[in-house]
């Protein structure tokens, strides 16, 4: 049982313990997660698998998200915005996928609104609301990670008036996590101190 401290990873380095249940997830805490991400097409592919991923665990989501690739035409917005309701019948079908109606709505209806910003304007509002870094202390224990931040709640404030939806405080520091707009990595996670 972890005390939320950093644990050995099967090659010996200390690792965030959450990364260490499965071979998938230390691939996905070593490669992308607290990596920057940029781009338009690819902060919407990650803010639509953390909506998906909304009272799941992110490994049902990581697992299927060659599934969700495919069935969302490559998160390209343009594609996405003109799905119709024979498209949304099959996503509803898709045993690749998340088969959750709202969220396949919501993904659907955010390409429609994203295909009418500039573009880099979902980058550049994104990133926006990235914190200072030296804000507060590095985590030194699970524990000291937020699930939500001022920032995060102000995120999702900027993305629902904009007409954006499921992107709820909670889900928009899980994208600020994985984006790189945070780095949540423990003090003695190996891949802090290689980021570093």
């Amino acid at each position: 049982m972890s005390d939320g401290t950093a644990l050995a990873g099967p090659d010996g380095a200390l690792r965030c313990p959450w990364a260490l249940s499965t071979p998938d997830y230390v691939a996905y805490h070593d490669e992308e997660w607290g990596r920057p991400v940029h781009g338009d097409a690819a902060l919407y592919e990650r803010l639509s698998l953390e909506a998906f991923q909304s009272g799941l665990s992110w490994i049902t989501i990581l697992r299927r998200r060659e599934g969700f690739r495919a069935a969302f035409a490559g998160f390209d917005i343009a594609k996405v915005a003109t799905f119709t309701d024979a498209d949304r019948d099959r996503l509803l079908a898709d045993a690749g996928i998340i088969r959750n109606r709202a969220k396949i709505d919501a993904t659907i209806a955010n390409a429609r609104v994203l295909t009418d910003w500039a573009l880099g304007e979902l980058d550049d509002l994104i990133w926006s609301h990235a914190p200072d870094p030296t804000a507060r202390p590095v985590p030194k224990t699970l524990a000291d990670v937020p699930a939500v931040t001022p920032e995060s709640t102000a995120l999702s404030k900027a993305l629902k008036k904009r007409g954006l939806r499921f992107v709820g405080p909670t889900t928009a520091y899980a994208l600020m996590q994985a984006c790189g707009l945070v780095d949540d990595h423990l003090e003695a996670c190996v891949v802090r101190s290689a980021l570093s």
